[in-house]
């Protein structure tokens, strides 16, 4: 069987924010570059830098933490994979959920590349719903 890159990084970082890492490493390839540039520029992760180590490429995400005292500690990032290998779902433009009445964000993967649910709506565009964060 093949493995799920998707459903390994978005893994990869709710165990790390769960576990309150402040960076976590991830493999790189053309997808899970593509989603950690929308994770980027949500604002749900700090910042992200390119590392190469026995000509494998990785991607070192800087997550965002809360840092509250007072208060116990509440996740920032929540994500749940909805498409995968088995089951794969697909959506039109007009048919695409709203994550918190649109606080949080879908990642929908097509034929246009990945995209949020908000450019996908703008573009008249559906696709494979791959996760969501929120």
């Amino acid at each position: 069987m093949g493995r799920d890159t998707i459903a390994e990084v978005i893994t990869s970082i709710r165990n790390a924010d769960m576990d309150k890492k402040r960076m976590v490493r991830i493999t790189a390839t053309k997808i899970t570059e593509n989603i950690v540039k929308i994770l980027l520029r949500e604002g749900f992760i700090e910042n992200v830098r390119k590392h190469r180590e026995n000509y494998k490429d990785f991607l070192v995400l800087t997550l965002r933490h809360r840092r509250n005292r007072k208060r116990p500690y509440r996740n920032l990032l929540n994500l749940k994979r909805i498409s995968r290998p088995g089951l794969r779902i697909y959506s039109n433009y007009q048919r695409i959920p709203r994550i918190l009445g649109g606080m949080g964000i879908v990642i929908i993967s097509t034929s246009r590349g990945i995209m949020t649910d908000r450019e996908a709506r703008l573009e008249g565009v559906g696709g494979e719903i791959l996760c969501y964060i929120w």
